[in-house]
């Protein structure tokens, strides 16, 4: 494993039987060379900043029933609600206030938020805050949506691709959704030049040694500017409610993986981490992460986007909170910055 270690340290690059062998041959001492390895190239690329987005959880609709997540289309215990444009803009003015300078719109696959929508709610805050950058989540849209909206000004785009493997994917979703489109939606952001962001739950339901290996593999490739991963986290009313959660241990053990295979990436530690361990993000961070997202959205509605159970919306995870999350970064050896963050490419 050593040897493994090595020529990923050196080359970023495994093949997907070697990943498969590396993830199944998980050890403390394989985990602990693995850190200390990614920490130090990502030190090359950030020091020890951590950078910071302001989360704006915009719509819980979607017309989407993935299996998986908790405000899936059949939902029916699901607590709706939809942010207008003036509350979106007053969540971002508040957000600049406190320092932030990237905010992330996301959302469910709301038909309300039509390009012209959602491109004027990305303008407006370009307008107020030119310095800024804007990204957005918000699922899987046409090729001249995301020219659109790329348009208007939006920097970023993240889309999880959830797995990369097409039979894996068809277990996790419904059948009017495919593989292809996903993996085609990808493409066309980054050729509409984009700054973009792929990713995995780890410990989905059905995922196997060998999906991991190829999830590493297609991040290999495709090169993302960012890379969301976090354990998965049942929902009680979904069809995976009685599904295991993924483990702290193995998200860790990946995120180190992933900063060696894309030194530069940005790679967030997530509320994910945070909830299924109360020191989760420092320890992604501790692993090779070097951005987190504090939430900006209303008091009133971040209970209710609710992807999995346990969320935690409230105290030090809360963007109002800046300073209490600069004093646990602290705490690590570590410093957030005040600024866009950008991805910084090789020289």
């Amino acid at each position: 494993m050593k040897e493994l270690i090595r020529k990923l340290s050196e080359t970023h690059s495994l093949t997907i039987e070697e990943y498969e062998q590396l993830v199944a041959n998980r050890t403390d001492e394989n985990a602990r060379l693995l850190r200390k390895l990614a920490v130090g190239v990502r030190r090359d690329f950030y020091g020890n900043d951590i950078y910071i987005r302001g989360l704006i959880e915009i719509t819980n609709i979607c017309r989407n029933d993935c299996y998986y997540c908790g405000i899936r289309r059949s939902n029916v215990n699901c607590d709706r609600y939809r942010l207008t444009r003036d509350e979106i803009i007053a969540c971002a003015d508040e957000g600049y206030a406190l320092g932030f300078r990237t905010f992330v719109l996301q959302g469910g696959e709301d038909s309300y938020f039509s390009d012209e929508i959602l491109g004027g709610i990305v303008s407006g805050i370009k307008a107020s805050h030119p310095d800024c950058a804007v990204t957005l989540s918000m699922g899987e849209r046409s090729h001249d949506s995301y020219a659109y909206l790329k348009a208007c000004g939006a920097d970023r785009y993240l889309l999880r691709h959830e797995t990369a493997d097409p039979v894996h994917y068809s277990r996790l979703h419904p059948p009017a959704m495919s593989y292809e489109n996903r993996i085609q939606c990808l493409h066309d952001l980054r050729e509409l030049g984009y700054q973009v962001g792929c990713g995995f739950m780890v410990g989905s339901p059905y995922q196997d040694l060998r999906n991991i290996a190829r999830d590493l593999k297609f991040i290999e490739d495709f090169r993302p500017e960012m890379c969301g991963i976090g354990p998965f986290i049942p929902h009680k009313d979904t069809p995976f409610h009685d599904m295991p959660a993924g483990t702290l241990e193995l998200t860790c053990y990946l995120l180190s993986i992933i900063r060696l295979i894309h030194p530069p990436v940005l790679l967030p530690a997530t509320t994910a981490l945070g909830t299924i361990d109360p020191l989760g993000r420092e320890k992604g961070i501790m692993s090779g992460a070097n951005v987190v997202m504090p939430n900006l959205s209303p008091v009133n509605v971040r209970k209710k986007y609710e992807l999995y159970d346990g969320k935690i919306c409230t105290g030090e995870e809360s963007a109002q909170c800046r300073e209490c999350l600069s004093e646990r970064m602290r705490k690590i050896g570590y410093e957030i910055v005040v600024g866009r963050g950008d991805f910084k490419r090789a020289v």
